[in-house]
């Protein structure tokens, strides 16, 4: 999972008012409901120590949002009287909660958000294409293409000398509009780093876009009837499948990070090793399993990779006045700040994951702990 999104909340110092609320609107009390989670969150945070402003600037996003149907939650991050980042959740958070820290408490974000994979889905026919793409930070871009031909669509059996004819005219007038498809769909899949492109609908559409795609996206390529442009059809189907190519997509970056880990035996393993590792920007991933009750600590100083298990090693690094921190906190800050990715794990996936945490290593000398070297 790339972390470059949380940039904003690392580019400014603290402290941070952190919520995470459910803000789900189903029910005719939903407001009364979302009052009453809001006053008790405020309440915390005014018990905590947070400042007027920082709070009422969360309150203005929780009660003026742009509501949406059915269950979802709110995550809201402010300092110094101004909110940084604000996200919908998907669901409702596991509990709701408030934190007035050093350090945003970003941890559940990132384990609700998961693997974040950029896709691309087109829904063609003979004529043109609906194209929708999601970056991997859940922007949506879309196009719509209307083919430049227009005529003679149908491949017609008129008998005769013309009959030829008609049907030449009709596979170039198809594959004129695929190729204006295709050309969509590839500046489209450029423009968000496509991880998955599918392309529904008519089959020889799809046959003629898929064809006409650049070489890079025909690995990432995923073809499909489901799906139709006419009013009325059903997009269960075709929403079905783009779900499961996106999942996964998500497992195989989950199985290929854990592969990655496996083949370094216990370099990288346990909080002392990827702590070390990050004070030398060593980690290109980190693996950590999602634990909604860890209450472990860090120390930091300014600087991202200054972190360490005990505030004495700081001070050794120079670092005058050390600040103890959710270990999660550090850690997450520790990979913004070193352009690192992580991976969340469930605990099943990973139940011998020393202390909970492992990183897969950008290089590994002699320096490296668990090396052979001490």
């Amino acid at each position: 999972m790339q972390l470059s999104f949380l940039r904003p909340l690392y580019d400014r110092p603290g402290p941070w008012c952190s919520v995470y609320l459910d803000a789900s609107r189903d029910t005719h009390d939903s407001r009364p409901a979302l009052d009453l989670r809001w006053r008790a969150l405020k309440g915390e945070l005014l018990e905590q120590g947070a400042d007027a402003a920082s709070i009422d600037a969360v309150e203005r996003v929780v009660r003026g949002h742009d509501p949406m149907a059915g269950d979802y939650g709110l995550a809201v991050f402010a300092t110094g009287g101004r909110v940084v980042l604000s996200e919908y959740l998907s669901a409702p958070p596991l509990r709701d909660l408030a934190s007035w820290s050093t350090l945003p408490h970003t941890m559940p974000l990132v384990a609700q958000r998961g693997e974040q994979v950029a896709w691309v889905r087109v829904l063609a026919d003979r004529t043109g294409a609906d194209a929708i793409a999601v970056s991997a930070g859940g922007v949506p871009r879309k196009a719509h293409v209307k083919g430049r031909e227009s005529y003679q669509l149908r491949r017609v059996r008129p008998g005769g000398w013309a009959q030829s004819r008609y049907q030449r005219a009709a596979m170039e007038a198809w594959h004129h509009n695929a190729g204006d498809a295709a050309a969509a769909t590839a500046e489209l899949a450029e423009r968000v780093g496509a991880d998955v492109v599918v392309v529904a609908g008519d089959i020889r559409a799809t046959g003629m876009i898929a064809a006409q795609l650049p070489e890079r996206w025909q690995d990432v390529l995923v073809r499909t009837d489901a799906g139709s442009r006419t009013g009325g059809a059903d997009p269960m189907a075709m929403d079905d499948l783009t779900v499961q190519t996106i999942a996964e997509v998500a497992d195989q970056r989950i199985t290929t990070a854990l592969d990655r880990f496996g083949v370094q035996e216990d370099v990288g393993a346990g909080l002392d090793a990827v702590v070390s590792a990050l004070q030398r920007n060593q980690v290109d991933t980190m693996l950590i399993v999602d634990d909604a009750s860890a209450d472990g600590e860090l120390w930091i100083g300014p600087d991202p990779t200054e972190i360490a298990t005990d505030a004495r090693q700081l001070r050794d690094m120079s670092v005058a006045d050390p600040q103890r921190v959710r270990a999660d906190a550090a850690l997450l800050r520790a990979l913004v700040g070193t352009d690192a990715e992580l991976t969340v794990l469930a605990p099943e996936e990973a139940p011998e994951l020393t202390d909970g945490v492992g990183a897969v290593l950008r290089y590994v000398d002699a320096g490296t702990p668990g090396r052979g070297n001490g």
